[in-house]
């Protein structure tokens, strides 16, 4: 019963950000650019009874995951107007991938660990 009301509320808040966005883009940007998914992750470790050490260890890998991602929102405005929506929406995966191998790579040498 739980990871239904889990799927349920967290679904919610992704059509509402997408429901807003159809009129206010830049609200919907800012409630998209919020850490939703880490805060109600955080808060189902929490309330699931999990470690702190648990807790703080997601939002210690989830800000070094954040980092790679985020020249994508520099590619994509360009690239959707240059290339369309899929082969963008294609490429921003691949360009994200790509950054992560070789921030993670980067990263392991000052020994912080992501892969």
């Amino acid at each position: 019963m739980l990871i239904i009301i889990k799927l349920i509320v967290t679904s919610a808040i992704i059509v509402l950000i997408s429901e807003i966005a159809k009129h206010y883009d830049r609200l919907a940007a800012l409630i998209a650019s919020l850490p939703l998914v880490t805060l109600i992750t955080l808060f189902w470790l929490y309330y699931e009874d999990q470690s702190d050490e648990k807790l703080a260890s997601h939002a210690y890998y989830t800000f070094w995951y954040v980092l790679p991602t985020l020249p994508m929102f520099l590619f994509f405005p360009w690239g959707i107007k240059v290339f369309g929506f899929w082969i963008t929406f294609i490429l921003s995966i691949f360009l994200t991938v790509i950054l992560f191998v070789i921030y993670a790579m980067l990263l392991k040498k000052f020994g912080i660990d992501l892969l």
